[in-house]
């Protein structure tokens, strides 16, 4: 089974995903942005706009999820966000074309939480932050659409919450959180420090 985690920059998708991994038996976290950030290091400044524009970025997500999917035994969580319906039907919908047992969840909040978290978020990578801080509308109204359905609100839920509501929502067997709010918050620091976007 894949869980494809969707939602604007700065939504929760890659600490959703490290929680589900942390809670869900054999999960595993595939990251399609780390094969955006291999591909922009071998072109040309010039060349390095949004990854997303290359067929060779979503074909190569394609291939990878395709063959991690095909080996590994558990769950695969891919957090990225996906707002351009062409791309969406080339990644996700190319997956459940292979025969993948895709579910596809998308985290949405008011434009100011998620500002308010980007900004939170700003010390881990200013450059990033800075640049997803621009695209929170556009995240935000693309997503809104039926296509990238399920939905999940999530301005007042804590993470462990919406992980909750993915694993119910796609039949997962999921353990208790019972982490401690100094260990919650150490594990978000490390994955948040773990993940930091760079130039």
């Amino acid at each position: 089974m894949l869980l494809w985690i969707n939602g604007p920059f700065g939504g929760g998708k890659t600490q959703t995903a490290f929680e589900l991994q942390h809670r869900v038996p054999d999960a595993l976290v595939c990251d399609p942005e780390e094969v955006g950030f291999g591909l922009q290091r071998v072109l040309p400044k010039e060349m390095r706009t949004d990854f997303q524009e290359f067929k060779a970025w979503r074909q190569g997500v394609v291939e990878t999820l395709d063959a991690v999917l095909s080996k590994h035994d558990g769950t695969v969580i891919a957090p990225m966000t996906v707002v351009v319906p062409a791309y969406f039907d080339e990644t996700v919908g190319r997956l459940r074309e292979l025969g993948h047992d895709v579910h596809h969840f998308t985290l949405l909040a008011r434009p100011e939480t998620v500002r308010k978290r980007l900004k939170e978020r700003g010390l881990y990578g200013l450059w990033y932050e800075s640049w997803a801080l621009g695209q929170v509308d556009r995240c935000l109204d693309a997503l809104q659409a039926e296509e990238f359905a399920e939905h999940i609100h999530t301005d007042h839920l804590p993470i462990r919450e919406v992980a909750d509501r993915i694993a119910a929502s796609a039949g997962l067997p999921i353990t208790p959180n019972t982490d401690t709010a100094l260990r919650r918050q150490w594990r978000r620091l490390r994955v948040g420090i773990e993940h930091m976007r760079l130039p």
